[in-house]
């Protein structure tokens, strides 16, 4: 009878066990993805002491493309500003509604140190003021006017919540169509944006590393 009673409860502790272990059985996650966009078209109308107008380009990092959709976007560009999907509208002219949760953060560093988004604080876009500042050497740029080159900022990294708050970095390379080595300001066509980014499409996951 005893030996009967051990061996059953031996049963029912095998049989919580691998019920248990069902039931908190973590899924896969998907691999953080590290990709290149390239020539992002950013038109603008106006500049250089106008006023400017223009429809911004939203870019999607779950789809690594351009969208139209006015819900899943995570950036969006015209001529050098770049907004983010999350806050409140800046007053910019034609800038998008932001519907998402987008926030960034600036860091110093190469692409390869940032690894991490935990901890990180993160601004969104507010009345006056865009998340990334603005006006050269303010941001991601910085404008030289004897050459009339605008050229990304060394050691500036964004990490990125996005709009439905997810993670990425990104390093801006070009701002030139065809993201050309030594770009010429006064020949190059400019306001095609070329970036780098890893993005992480698991919910609750900060990883940033390949």
């Amino acid at each position: 009878m005893k030996t009967t009673l051990k061996l059953f409860s031996l049963l029912f502790v095998l049989t919580a066990f691998i019920s248990c272990s069902e039931d908190d059985e973590v899924p896969d996650l998907v691999p953080v993805q590290s990709t290149m966009a390239s020539d992002i078209p950013a038109p603008q109308t106006g500049g250089q002491g106008e006023p400017t107008s223009g429809d911004f380009t939203k870019f999607s990092f779950a789809t690594g493309a351009v969208t139209t959709s006015d819900i899943e976007w995570d950036l969006a560009f015209r001529g050098t500003a770049v907004a983010v999907n999350g806050g409140a509208v800046t007053g910019t002219a034609d800038e998008p509604a932001r519907s998402g949760d987008g926030a960034i953060s600036i860091q110093t560093g190469t692409f390869g140190d940032i690894t991490s988004a935990e901890g990180l604080t993160f601004t969104q876009d507010a009345d006056g003021a865009f998340a990334i500042p603005a006006g050269s050497d303010n941001g991601w740029y910085n404008y030289n006017f004897m050459t009339n080159l605008i050229s990304p900022i060394p050691g500036k990294i964004f990490v990125v919540r996005t709009h439905d708050g997810k993670y990425a970095k990104v390093e801006f390379l070009s701002y030139y169509e065809g993201a050309p080595a030594s770009p010429d300001g006064f020949a190059d066509t400019p306001r095609f944006y070329t970036f780098r980014y890893i993005y992480n499409p698991n919910a609750g996951e900060t990883n940033l590393s390949e």
